[in-house]
């Protein structure tokens, strides 16, 4: 048999579909953290009341003892900064939502640019593992090129325009100011901007200190990612499809100023183990899409859905979405017929448009959902 190294095919082999590209290898492949999913009627407001957040158990609480310092550990001797984080989705919203808490002796954000105190966010939630900035994108870089001069448009040169238009387009960086004072609340680092902007972000924050000083900042805000987002604005913009138990891609850096004085940085704290994190997809940790929690769960209410297999034959699966325990179903697909498995396939005789309802028993009671003309058949 003859071996063929996957790195070796042809970029037009891979596009056409003749074998699969290979799976990216993303940071701490033992650890994959949670996100909270909050329940449908409690989606947390971005208001600057926090309070919504109580609901979280602290088993989702990602702390500083999961962050290791990249400028060598020596930066917070005192522990005079603490960091927590939580990370929620509510199902059906293609919304990461978080909650940024850090307590440190001194706060430096008084300066107009990039030089702050920063929460540094990068989401790949499509598992593209791609590069987000130029310095990454080493398949067209070569050492000889240092040094000479070159256009802005030149395709070869990270920091051209074509680089550019690349940027964060897969996978996207927030470089959030913490706190922010007349300026934006982030930087979305790479070409669409527009991700910042509402209603694809939101943001409320909360602190009493001012530059210099110490004290508690406190941040709330929701994102949305996307496997494609290009500088030509949302209108062709793909969100990613957040499901649950999926996994995505995601990690975040805090970048502690201490001096106004000089553009060094007192800590870099990353939940990767890999620096270049902020830069290159596949050195993101993983996080699961978790579940409704189930002391938010009801204990039994009937969901069901449904979809067309062949409207000639007017066939029609329907599909048991109830949650809790179910033990029996019964479905009235509103023509005169009924079933009671739980998934069933029907054929309706005639056209029209129907009543639908399915009831579910279980150990706790009995539950019924009733969907007034959504099945409809020519």
């Amino acid at each position: 048999m003859t071996m063929i190294r996957t790195h070796a095919l042809s970029a037009a082999a891979l596009a056409v579909g003749l074998v699969a590209a290979p799976a990216p290898a993303f940071d701490k492949p033992q650890t994959t953290y949670k996100v909270f999913q909050f329940p449908q009627d409690r989606i947390p407001r971005i208001d600057g009341d926090f309070s919504d957040w109580d609901m979280v158990p602290d088993s989702y609480v990602v702390g500083q003892d999961q962050m290791t310092d990249q400028d060598g550990g020596h930066h917070n001797p005192d522990k005079t900064l603490t960091i927590r984080v939580k990370v929620g989705w509510v199902k059906g919203l293609n919304r990461l939502y978080f909650l940024y808490e850090a307590k440190d002796d001194y706060w430096d954000f008084s300066l107009p640019g990039l030089h702050n105190d920063t929460f540094e966010v990068v989401v790949d939630a499509d598992l593209t593992g791609t590069p987000l900035i130029d310095v990454q994108h080493q398949d067209i870089w070569k050492p000889e090129w240092v040094g000479e001069r070159a256009s802005r448009t030149d395709p070869r040169v990270p920091g051209s325009l074509t680089h550019w238009y690349s940027h964060g387009v897969q996978a996207q960086n927030y470089h959030i100011m913490t706190p922010r004072k007349d300026k934006d609340w982030a930087m979305a680092w790479g070409s669409p901007t527009w991700i910042k902007d509402f209603p694809f972000a939101n943001s409320a924050q909360s602190y009493n200190f001012k530059p210099g000083q110490g004290g508690t900042y406190r941040l709330e805000f929701y994102i949305t990612p996307f496997d494609y987002a290009g500088p030509e604005g949302p209108e062709r913009a793909v969100e990613s499809k957040l499901r649950e138990n999926a996994l995505i891609a995601l990690g975040w850096i805090v970048i502690d100023y201490d001096d106004v004085r000089t553009d060094r940085k007192n800590g870099f704290w990353s939940l990767s183990s890999q620096r270049p994190m902020f830069a290159l997809g596949s050195d993101l940790p993983l996080f699961r899409l978790m579940p409704v929690e189930p002391q938010y769960q009801p204990r039994l209410e009937a969901r069901w859905s449904w979809k067309v297999v062949d409207m000639d034959r007017r066939l029609v699966a329907f599909h048991d979405d109830s949650v809790g325990e179910a033990t029996g179903w019964h479905w009235d697909f509103g023509d005169g017929t009924s079933s009671t498995e739980r998934h069933p396939i029907h054929a309706f005789a005639k056209a029209g448009s129907f009543v639908t309802i399915l009831d579910v028993t279980g150990p706790s009671g009995t539950s019924r959902r009733s969907k007034v003309w959504d099945v409809q058949l020519r």
